[in-house]
């Protein structure tokens, strides 16, 4: 089962199951696809879309995916790597008016440098990134929290 979630922010995230849709059309993706869509609004015959999950049921959800595909929240990657799970993320953009600014870049190419997750770019990089995260290595996590302040800071400064 892959698991996409796209936190509670109050912007919609289209853009990331639009390319899940895609891929479920071209029958690239063949699993269960549960989604915690927040604000996000969107219609699917293929995946089960929930506006939002309490904490326990996002656990358990979480603990039973194969794979997590989320934003740039730093709390939801945090929670799948320190179980082991695989992580594709892709930051919501200010460009689509998908956030404010574009701080979930940096936190997803901090971790994606590190190793922990990989990062999706664009609608046409979806497909190699469910390549890819079937090779990599799960290893524990590391707190990286002087970076993680640094790129606080430069967000508060923003």
């Amino acid at each position: 089962m892959i698991l996409v979630s796209l936190g509670t922010q109050d912007k919609q995230f289209t853009r990331l199951l639009d390319m899940i849709q895609k891929l479920i059309d071209d029958k690239i993706i063949n699993e269960e696809v549960i989604v915690q869509a927040g604000y996000t609004k969107y219609k699917s015959e293929n995946m089960q879309i929930f506006d939002y999950v309490c904490m326990e049921k996002f656990n358990s959800l979480l603990n039973q995916c194969d794979l997590l595909i989320t934003h740039g929240g730093v709390g939801t990657i945090m929670s799948a790597l320190k179980i082991k799970k695989p992580v594709i993320a892709c930051a919501r953009l200010s460009k689509y008016h998908e956030h404010h600014n574009d701080h979930q870049c940096e936190i997803i190419n901090s971790f994606s440098d590190s190793g922990y997750l990989i990062k999706c770019d664009d609608q046409n990089d979806l497909k190699h990134c469910l390549i890819q995260v079937k090779q990599i290595e799960m290893k524990d996590v590391v707190s990286n929290n002087l970076n993680f302040i640094k790129l606080l800071e430069k967000y508060i400064g923003e």
